[in-house]
């Protein structure tokens, strides 16, 4: 508002300024920089990084020997990238394997969404993407699950 209102004085009094000082004064004025009220500057926060936790569980699948829990672990090990670089793991990306599950644990800027985009590359290049579903039962894991092809002969 008090821009504003010193804008309007001085387009009044523009008769006394040439056109250059017009604008010098009116950039010098306007590009100085006035305080916003709630907004606020964002703060590094410094400390402990936030590490996300997620699982992959391919129980179902395992038990009946279509896949190798290993294989899909190495397949993550391989194929997540971090800052843009595949095989740049480093601290920032853990993958670890218990038995059926695979354990991810990451710093925050990771997607949960990125580890079902990898596990449906994997079911494609094993081609068993046909037979197999990610399917994510909590907040924090996907599980893999066959499609039910039952329902298709209840209905019949």
């Amino acid at each position: 508002l008090a821009q504003a209102i010193w804008l309007k004085r001085l387009l009044q009094n523009r008769a006394h300024l040439s056109h250059s000082d017009l604008w010098v004064a009116v950039r010098s004025h306007c590009c100085t920089k006035m305080p916003i009220k709630g907004l606020k500057k964002k703060v590094a926060a410094k400390g402990k990084k936030q590490m996300l936790k997620f699982t992959v569980d391919c129980q179902q699948p395992s038990d009946d020997n279509i896949i190798e829990p290993k294989d899909l672990e190495k397949f993550f090990n391989n194929r997540i990238k971090v800052e843009g670089k595949t095989g740049n793991l480093g601290d920032k990306v853990t993958v670890s394997r218990d038995k059926a599950k695979i354990h991810v644990s990451a710093e925050a800027p990771f997607s949960k969404r990125y580890l079902k985009y990898l596990s449906k590359k994997y079911l494609k290049m094993q081609q068993l993407r046909d037979f197999l579903r990610v399917v994510a039962p909590n907040k924090t894991s996907y599980e893999l699950r066959y499609f039910n092809i039952n329902e298709d002969n209840e209905e019949e």
